[in-house]
């Protein structure tokens, strides 16, 4: 390994890639690819990067040859690596489950006797296989795993993100492995060097400064006098809202970063409190 002080960060390819890039340029971070297109020049201090497949940042933040970078849980778990999770981003989020055929289930469960299951995830399946205490034999898949049943399998562990693939594949869901999202992960070594360990820091700081912006908006409104103490106790801050008189002392006008998920409760207890001249906006960063 290195002994540079640079961070070697790695973005995935594949689906991750466009909320990561995404993500990244909402934090101000953008990326330029050139000639080399595996190796985007980056305009983070102290960073270099390069574009691999999820599975091979997991892989690579554990040999140590990557410092930083995203991948899903799901692989983390697969290969029962040894890295730090910085940041879940709950981009991507899918269930990684066991289906199976309809027809061939009994009762809604697998039949008992010895079952085929295929997979791209080998340690998951066979953990799966032992604590649901059925007879199986894994078929290794590469992709494309939700067309081995009939014929080539009797159940499969995969992940999905609505369920609409298995269903368009006449197969139902019988069991729960995990659930996954797209994380940024560090190998620990590199959080024991200081300079690293700064960098990644600022890195960590921004991303949650856009997830925290995603997750909530900038609500103003116009309060009277009488109105205002009962207003500001209903607003869920993150401290204590602004508050600021209006012209010729008529009322104050409040602002607060409230949760998004808040506004349709919230802005009928606002207008039933006493609240006018409700204005929601977005946010682009927030940083305690």
């Amino acid at each position: 390994m290195s002994t540079s002080t640079t961070v070697k960060l790695g973005l995935p390819k594949g689906r991750m890639q466009d909320g990561v890039l995404k993500l990244l340029a909402d934090a101000g971070v953008q990326l330029r690819t050139g000639s080399r297109g595996y190796r985007p020049s980056i305009n983070l201090a102290g960073f270099e990067v390069k574009v691999l497949k999820p599975q091979n940042i997991v892989e690579m933040l554990e040999a140590g040859s990557r410092d930083v970078g995203f991948a899903g849980a799901d692989w983390v778990a697969e290969l029962n690596a040894h890295v730090v999770d910085l940041v879940d981003t709950g981009l991507d989020p899918v269930r990684l489950v066991a289906a199976a055929p309809s027809a061939l289930l009994e009762d809604g469960k697998l039949p008992k006797r010895t079952l085929v299951v295929a997979s791209e995830y080998q340690r998951l399946a066979q953990d799966w296989i032992a604590k649901a205490g059925i007879s199986a034999r894994f078929v290794r898949s590469y992709g494309a795993t939700e067309v081995f049943p009939p014929e080539d399998a009797d159940c499969i562990i995969d992940n999905t993100a609505t369920g609409a693939t298995l269903v368009a594949n006449g197969l139902e869901i019988v069991g729960d492995v995990m659930r996954s999202s797209t994380r940024l992960y560090a190998n620990p070594h590199a959080l024991e060097n200081r300079e690293k360990r700064d960098a990644i820091d600022r890195l960590v700081m921004l991303l949650r400064s856009v997830l925290e912006a995603r997750r909530r908006v900038m609500l103003e409104v116009n309060v009277s006098p009488q109105d205002l103490e009962r207003l500001v106790a209903i607003l869920p801050c993150m401290r204590e809202p602004t508050v600021s008189p209006l012209h010729a002392s008529r009322g104050y006008a409040v602002k607060a970063a409230v949760p998004r998920e808040d506004l349709p409760k919230l802005i009928p207890t606002i207008k039933a409190n006493g609240g006018t001249d409700i204005v929601v906006s977005s946010l682009g960063q927030i940083v305690p």
